[in-house]
């Protein structure tokens, strides 16, 4: 991916190096434990709202952080990523007669305390609707290359894009309706909205990469393939198999790789918002 040298983004909060004082749901490890068992098990973020105030937990430095080539490399590539999401969104949203509003992107090491909640690094990148923030700890990209089988830059910038098409999915209201729908279906019905909701995002991860090309000429050769990887790489199915040995369909809540492979693919081809409505369509 082209990236190098380009402009960058003024969103990004590093709180690298500084680790939150409280813990939620009581304090303490038992609490932390809770938390991370939660989301582990496939938990939404926006759940932990009821566990904790919708408030950040004050942060305090860790003295004496030594600063690393490689990550500090890392964030530069993300703040040219958010970037072009923004430039990106903001020209969808004008197109619409909408007004795009940035979100900003959390930059942490081990755990966070966002408006949803706290959070472990080992539950990945996430969106928090509540505080409009996307959260990520750099160590992820070292998974997805190590863990996951799913290398390159651009496989990188697929994972900042899903995230970010979470916060379109936020102004737009998908993510109040999905809300609202909580409690109100059994959970097998909502785990299979939570995955339209991460194939939408994924949708539109591909509608970024189609607009983002056409305007910067970003994509290197290898490029697309990466995040087909990457997306092929995180499906349910293949997740589960590796974890358990067998596959669950009932407990999905991202989709299978084959899913997520083809919404991104449908983004990137054709670049139109308005054909990624997968909570209207029969076949996923």
């Amino acid at each position: 991916m082209r990236w190098r040298g380009r402009t960058r983004s003024g969103n990004v909060e590093d709180r690298r190096g500084v680790s939150p004082r409280g813990l939620a749901v009581g304090g303490g490890v038992g609490g932390l434990v809770l938390v991370v068992l939660f989301l582990l098990m496939g938990g939404d973020p926006g759940q932990l709202t009821t566990l904790q105030e919708n408030t950040e937990t004050p942060l305090s430095p860790e003295a004496g952080a030594p600063v690393n080539p490689a990550e500090e490399e890392l964030k530069e590539f993300v703040s040219v990523v958010l970037k072009d999401t923004e430039d990106v969104w903001h020209e969808q949203f004008r197109a619409r007669g909408a007004t795009y509003v940035e979100p900003h992107l959390v930059l942490f090491t081990g755990e966070v305390s966002s408006a949803c909640g706290f959070a472990g690094a080992a539950m990945g990148p996430f969106y928090c609707p509540g505080d409009s923030k996307v959260y990520l700890d750099l160590s992820f990209f070292d998974d997805l290359h190590r863990r996951f089988g799913a290398p390159g830059d651009f496989a990188q910038a697929y994972v900042v894009a899903h995230e970010v098409g979470h916060h379109v999915q936020n102004l737009l209201g998908t993510s109040g309706r999905m809300e609202e729908m909580r409690g109100r279906v059994s959970e097998q019905e909502y785990n299979r909205l939570s995955i339209r909701m991460e194939l939408q995002a994924d949708f539109l991860a591909g509608v970024w990469a189609h607009h983002a090309q056409a305007a910067k000429q970003i994509l290197e050769a290898g490029d697309i393939e990466e995040a087909l990887n990457a997306a092929t790489a995180i499906g349910d199915d293949r997740l589960q198999k590796e974890a358990t040995g067998r596959v669950t369909p009932d407990s999905f809540t991202h989709g299978t790789s084959a899913q997520r492979l083809r919404w991104f693919r449908k983004g990137f081809e054709t670049g139109d918002m308005t054909l990624g409505d997968t909570f209207a369509t029969d076949v996923l």
